[in-house]
């Protein structure tokens, strides 16, 4: 019985992430079809567990207390009251400030002490491909962009751009970029303001906040305002990073409301 209740527990939990839509803050919506699956094959398994458990019953002269049943009911409740009670809160630049603002830009990610990866500023997928197929991957992704003086940079194609734009600089620095994010403002230095957006690679448990400094215009935003950027991309040095890093320099800047679903997901 315990089998069929954490089984049909899961089966409900992933039918309310899926009714309302809150899956795609756990993982990358490109992989939501194994949500589906996964939970296909637990109702399945509930099921088998449930005629299991009746079959036996039958042989039985067991008889349930109330304790017993209340205890039940509860265990099945358990994942579809938490997920319906506990608040999934979106990321913003609160969380930046909370873990630190500490890139490891050379290194492009960092453990957590809960052992996911946290990566910050380049979305980092090498970590998933042998050393040749990853270069294959990014020589590829690279054309679509490196004849074009101007890249609009869409929900879409964010983490790709972003990924390109830190491991290729130099062939990105003239070109005029499109974006939009959210505004963080460096603790450390109160002139460096960064647009970013948090992505998730495969799913939360890589996820990370990315984009890029933005030289100042003269205008300040505070944190969490969610900009449309239109500038031309520069290698400036960053002092806290102790090394150049690419730059926005605004030529227009729109203030935009926050996207429906503020996430960005890596296509391969």
């Amino acid at each position: 019985m315990i089998r069929f209740l954490i089984l049909a527990g899961y089966f409900e939990l992933m039918l309310y992430l899926q009714l309302t839509g809150k899956l795609n803050q756990y993982i990358n919506t490109h992989y939501s079809y194994l949500a589906v699956l996964s939970a296909i094959l637990a109702l399945i398994l509930a099921i088998v567990q449930l005629t299991n458990w009746m079959r036996h019953a039958e042989h039985t002269s067991h008889l349930h207390t109330r304790s017993a049943r209340f205890f039940s009911l509860l265990l099945l409740a358990i994942p579809l009251l938490s997920a319906a009670f506990i608040p999934t809160k979106t990321l913003d630049a609160t969380i930046v400030s909370a873990k630190g603002f500490n890139f490891p830009l050379a290194e492009g990610s960092g453990d957590s002490s809960d052992g996911t990866q946290i990566q910050y500023l380049q979305p980092n997928t090498s970590i998933y491909f042998t050393k040749s197929a990853y270069q294959r991957i990014m020589k590829k992704e690279l054309a679509k962009y490196e004849n074009s003086s101007k890249i609009n940079v869409t929900t879409g194609n964010y983490m790709e751009i972003m990924e390109l734009i830190y491991n290729f600089p130099a062939t990105f620095e003239g070109k005029t970029l499109t974006y939009t994010g959210f505004v963080y403002n460096d603790p450390t230095d109160k002139n460096a303001q960064f647009l970013f957006r948090f992505g998730i690679i495969h799913c939360i448990a890589d996820s990370g906040v990315f984009g890029l400094r933005t030289l100042s215009d003269g205008s300040h935003y505070p944190d969490n305002t969610w900009l449309e950027i239109t500038g031309k991309i520069q290698l400036a040095y960053y002092t806290p990073f102790k090394r150049e890093i690419p730059v926005v320099k605004p030529e227009h800047l729109n203030q935009v409301k926050k996207p429906t679903n503020p996430y960005v997901y890596r296509n391969f």
